[in-house]
């Protein structure tokens, strides 16, 4: 085989593999772009663009999320359908109130990490979730990665 073959095999080999799980490193860099847009474009056009499916802040299992800071969803990347839910009171399968969590986090910290559990669309079965999320005057822009 032609050396000058070898890049389009090994080009041809990554787009046949299976997409690589997010690293948390990567969900803090995602949610700092998206927060420097929305300081950037204005809340306005920062919220058109996070809700768009295809657009630059949906990446595989990566998209931005933002909540108010009463838990009401302004942007989903991932399921823009359920903009304008109130999620306060979701839980996961344990029963843990994460979105409270990451609410009273904000308030607190400004930014951080939470953990729970939630379905991986992926292998259709439960697993470990962790978000992380930044807070932005009043609303709390995060992403989150299968653990």
């Amino acid at each position: 085989m032609k050396a000058r073959y070898i890049p389009l095999l090994l080009l041809a080999a990554l787009c046949q593999a299976p997409a690589m799980a997010a690293s948390k490193d990567e969900a803090v860099g995602f949610v700092q772009k998206a927060v420097a847009y929305l300081k950037q474009q204005g809340r306005e056009a920062a919220l058109a663009e996070f809700n768009k499916p295809q657009g630059q802040f949906v990446n595989g299992e990566l998209y931005v999320v933002v909540l108010d800071m009463n838990g009401v969803l302004l942007a989903d990347g991932g399921n823009p359908k359920l903009v304008g839910k109130a999620l306060l009171e979701l839980k996961d399968v344990n029963g843990k109130a994460f979105v409270r969590e990451e609410i009273e986090l904000a308030k607190k910290k400004g930014s951080g990490w939470v953990d729970f559990t939630w379905l991986n669309p992926v292998t259709k079965s439960m697993a470990s979730r962790s978000s992380y999320f930044e807070r932005v005057g009043d609303v709390i822009v995060l992403t989150g990665v299968y653990n």
